[in-house]
């Protein structure tokens, strides 16, 4: 039985809504709907990366629907977004079209997104930018497991600008890492449970239990290295 690309009949209004939006000033491939219909994990609200060979896969489930040529134009499009190069500048996982992971990604096409949603931000250079910046860069080096010379042949980045600013993050992480570990002393020291400690302070109770769990964490780390 051949399965229909068309979108189901739905309110205008409330797929308009809901559909992902293309860069202003550009339509929409017409294709994009029809995938988000049939794959809603992948195309739908979320933009999970895809696995490779994803394009030859949706040619084999739908031969007499898919012409290779509007495919390949859809799918340019799509990861070619920004609220797909967003997800994978966090380097999740790559999926498959049911949306079940499948493979990780490279580090260059991490380091690569990071840099591309960066550019395109209009506050691409503002402080708070800038930092999530350093962030970023600093947490997809730690999740590649590559020597920092590895990653620089891997991604080939502008390597003194790219080692100024990893090493800005990681003076950036160490410095608030330092304040978390200090307020787990003050806790421990306190003797106060967990609400009292954070009125006292001022904090919000969530805020000062992830505060404090991060810092457990950190502290692990130092202990087992």
């Amino acid at each position: 039985m051949t399965t229909s690309l068309a979108p189901t009949p739905s309110n205008p209004k409330s797929r308009a809504a809901k559909a992902p939006q293309a860069r202003p000033g550009r339509e929409m491939h017409p294709l994009l709907p029809q995938l988000r219909s049939l794959y809603p994990k992948v195309f739908g609200a979320q933009a999970l990366p895809l696995k490779l060979g994803i394009f030859h896969e949706l040619l084999a489930n739908h031969p007499d629907l898919l012409e290779a040529k509007a495919l390949r134009e859809a799918l340019g499009q799509h990861t070619r977004s920004t609220r797909y190069l967003e997800q994978v500048a966090t380097g999740v996982q790559r999926h498959d079209l049911q949306g079940n992971p499948v493979e990780d990604l490279a580090p260059e096409h991490v380091h690569q997104a990071i840099m591309e949603v960066v550019r395109r931000d209009r506050a691409g250079q503002s402080p708070a930018s800038q930092a999530k910046l350093r962030t970023r860069l600093r947490n997809a080096f730690e999740a590649s497991g590559l020597s920092r010379g590895e990653y620089a042949e891997r991604v080939k980045p502008p390597l003194e600008a790219w080692n100024a600013l990893l090493d800005h993050a990681y003076s950036e992480h160490g410095a608030v890492a330092a304040k978390r570990e200090a307020l787990l002393k003050a806790f421990e020291a306190s003797g106060h449970r967990l609400a009292q400690f954070a009125d006292m302070y001022g904090m919000d109770l969530q805020a000062a239990e992830t505060s404090l769990e991060q810092a457990r964490q950190e502290r692990g780390s130092k202990q087992g290295s």
